[in-house]
Order: structure tokens, then C-alpha cells, then sequence
């Protein structure tokens, strides 16, 4: 199965320039495969130059999920970390992630000086400087 990258993702969920929409459609129409890494910066992509809310990245995030073309990399991680996101202000999704990827590989607890993160189940508060 193919790959896509960051860029084509994104072209597919905001569809603003349409010669590389098409492109990007023709490219995944037989399936493709996206990675938590993709995922990641998409959503920073979202967030970051297309401001979208937090109810608008989970709500891209889930269509994702169910595309009929796109196979994501272990899904079940990513609908937790999804639940995470959009229970959870102030935790971005990439430390939802990062969570539900320790918890999947048995590597609990996860350690963070991140305030809000360390109140989901699973996280450590390190000592130290506090965000």
C-alpha cells in the first residue's frame, strides 16, 4: 500500500488548492497509508495556519478515522487519543498521542512536566519546572 505525507493529507481535508486536491485523490483513490507522524504535524497544520478549533481538528481527526481510502496507523490508538483530545483542554493532540502510544506498548506511566497531561490516567508529574 502506498504512503501519504503531511502535505497531501492536509490538501485532502482542506481542499484549498484544486489542482493538488485532485491530484491528492487520484494518488489515494486505491488506499493509502498514514502514519501517527502525518497525523501529527496535520494537525499542527490545522491548527497553526488554518486555525481551526479544537472541535474542528477532532472533527477532521474523526473523519479520518472512517475515510474509506485512507488505512491509519493503529487506529484503536488514535480513537483514545481522539477521546483525549476532545475531553481534555489545554492537551494538545500530539500528548494524547504520545499517551495512548505508551499505554499501547505497556510503557506506563508516562512522565511529563505538563500540568494539564499529568492529570490523564497513565501520566507521571515529574519534578522540576512546571508548565
Amino acid at each position: 500500500m502506498r504512503a501519504i505525507d503531511t502535505n497531501v493529507l492536509v490538501r485532502l481535508l482542506t481542499q484549498d488548492d484544486a489542482r493538488q486536491t485532485e491530484a491528492a485523490l487520484a494518488f489515494t483513490a486505491n488506499g493509502a497509508w498514514v502514519s501517527h507522524l502525518v497525523l501529527v504535524e496535520a494537525m499542527w497544520v490545522l491548527d497553526a495556519r488554518y486555525e481551526l478549533t479544537r472541535s474542528k481538528q477532532a472533527t477532521a481527526l474523526s473523519m479520518l478515522l472512517q475515510h474509506h481510502d485512507l488505512s491509519i496507523e493503529r487506529p484503536d490508538i488514535v480513537e483514545r487519543a481522539l477521546a483525549h483530545f476532545r475531553e481534555s483542554k489545554g492537551i494538545g493532540f500530539s500528548d494524547c498521542l504520545i499517551l495512548e502510544s505508551a499505554r499501547a506498548a505497556g510503557h506506563l506511566p508516562l512522565g511529563t512536566f505538563d500540568r494539564a497531561l499529568s492529570r490523564l490516567p497513565g501520566t507521571s508529574r515529574v519534578g522540576g519546572t512546571q508548565r
